[in-house]
């Protein structure tokens, strides 16, 4: 019954944020990502981030196993290749033929690999404090499990398609050979959350006199924590509460109850050098997280915009600075699927691989729309009240009368003048060479792009706007 259960509520939430990341539902289930571990710490959302804690001390990794979408995702996989098998198996048995046993997925007891789960996450908090951000994006599970997602959905070219194949084929791999290796080895939450679930108060636990040591327990962990050699023991650091083990046991000796007060046979006789270095390990992560609709369609284009190179960075109103945008961004690529204007986009280079940048070849930032601030889980980008967008300035607009078609095709446009939701744009004196020229008040202008997307020069539009390091909010 309770794996039953688990499932259940593991695909709610499976369904839900994938559904989220393709853009579909953010009324209804954004909250799910506002749930996700390392967002909420980089956030300081200390609500989820003490409720997911808890939810681990009471009941142990319940976390990896229904709300990570990039675990429940590992399940999958591993649930089609052994069901896969097994009908193959089937299939030869009919028509005469012997089964593949070769195939077939059995697990093994494997000890705790410490070393190499505590490298991970000092990288992880390394990279926090440092602010280079493209490790968390590469590692995070939430951002691994987006990155696959964007790249199914939106396919693409260069580095970030080669990232998202990759994550994608050695997560598969990983979980198809060795279950929940990902979770128990690299993945920093993982860890983390480890730290609390070996001394979790609810957990499973074998019946060492009902136990007849048949195997079937270990054999069906995935996450390979599960020896039966002599006395029974469950290695809870890296139980994810998955059950199956209970339903796989015919003498009913596994069962989930209250276990306070039962130290765990890995734990005896050992100093407790090892728990010290998993709690320190764990505050310094936290500590580290905490520090840290469609644009105007009237205007049919003949020749594909180039995007400007500007000299600073955009970035959404509501990340406060590029700096604390990017510090806190996991690179889950939320964002980028909820923008109805296209707006955001995975960059491609090395500093913030796969990281959202904004450009305005395809739309512009309407002062009206707060779907990113709505969605983002890890505080990069922080909601606005109604109205107050066009109080802050993310960028501004600069104009080169040489390309503008004012000068150019001696055409009375003034797209920009119309479309300046905040009427920066002013026609200025002649120049000294007689061209028309367009003038930005930078007081008003607040970076929108909306200028710069309806300007119809080609390749390169007439307007170019420049992000600033540190937003200007006029309201302050």
């Amino acid at each position: 019954m309770l794996r039953k259960f688990r499932i259940v509520l593991a695909l709610v939430f499976f369904i839900g944020i994938t559904l989220l990341l393709i853009g579909i539902g953010q009324q209804w289930w954004g909250w799910m990502a506002k749930l996700q571990f390392l967002p909420s710490c980089l956030a300081a959302n200390a609500v989820v981030i003490i409720g997911i804690t808890l939810l681990t001390i009471l009941f142990g990794r319940i976390y990896c196993s229904v709300i990570c979408p990039l675990g429940v995702f590992q399940d999958i996989v591993l649930w089609i290749r052994v069901h896969g098998v097994n009908r193959l198996n089937k299939c030869r048995v009919r028509h005469g033929r012997k089964p593949l046993s070769k195939l077939q997925k059995h697990f093994s007891f494997s000890p705790e690999r410490k070393w190499l789960r505590y490298i991970f996450l000092g990288a992880m908090v390394a990279s926090i404090l440092s602010g280079i951000q493209l490790f968390v994006a590469l590692v995070e599970p939430y951002s691994a499990y987006g990155r696959m997602v964007a790249a199914a959905v939106r396919p693409t070219w260069g580095a970030v398609a080669v990232a998202a194949i990759v994550t994608l084929a050695l997560i598969t791999l990983l979980s198809a050979l060795y279950g929940r290796a990902w979770c128990n080895n690299v993945c920093p939450v993982g860890t983390v959350l480890s730290i609390f679930s070996r001394y979790s108060l609810w957990r499973p636990v074998i019946d060492s006199g009902k136990c007849t040591a048949c195997h079937r327990c270990e054999r069906s962990c995935k996450s390979s924590c599960i020896d039966t050699a002599g006395e029974p023991h469950i290695d809870y650091s890296r139980c994810v509460d998955c059950f199956d083990c209970i339903g796989r046991c015919p003498e009913k000796a596994v069962s989930f109850k209250f276990a306070y007060g039962r130290k765990p046979k890995a734990e005896k006789n050992s100093d407790n050098s090892g728990s010290r270095r998993a709690f320190l390990g764990a505050a310094a992560f936290l500590g580290a997280s905490a520090i840290a609709r469609a644009g105007d369609g009237n205007l049919a284009p003949v020749v594909e915009k180039q995007r400007p190179q500007r000299s600073e960075r955009l970035v959404p109103p509501g990340s406060g600075s590029v700096r604390s945008f990017y510090d806190h961004c996991t690179a889950c690529q939320l964002c980028i699927s909820a923008c109805p204007n296209d707006v955001l986009s995975p960059s491609t280079d090395l500093e913030h691989l796969m990281q959202p940048q904004m450009n305005y070849d395809k739309g512009w930032c309407r002062p009206e729309c707060h779907s990113c601030s709505d969605v983002c889980p890890s505080g990069a980008i922080t909601g606005l009240l109604e109205g107050h967008k066009l109080m802050v300035s993310i960028g501004t607009a600069s104009v080169n009368p040489q390309l503008c078609i004012l000068n150019r095709d001696g055409v009375n446009c003034y797209n920009c003048m119309r479309h300046c939701p905040s009427g920066a744009i002013e026609m200025g004196d002649y120049s000294s060479d007689g061209l028309k020229v367009l003038t930005v008040n930078e007081e008003r202008c607040i970076g929108c792009g909306a200028c710069e997307f309806v300007c119809p020069s080609r390749p390169v539009s007439a307007i170019t706007v420049n992000g600033r390091s540190t937003h200007i909010d006029k309201a302050e």
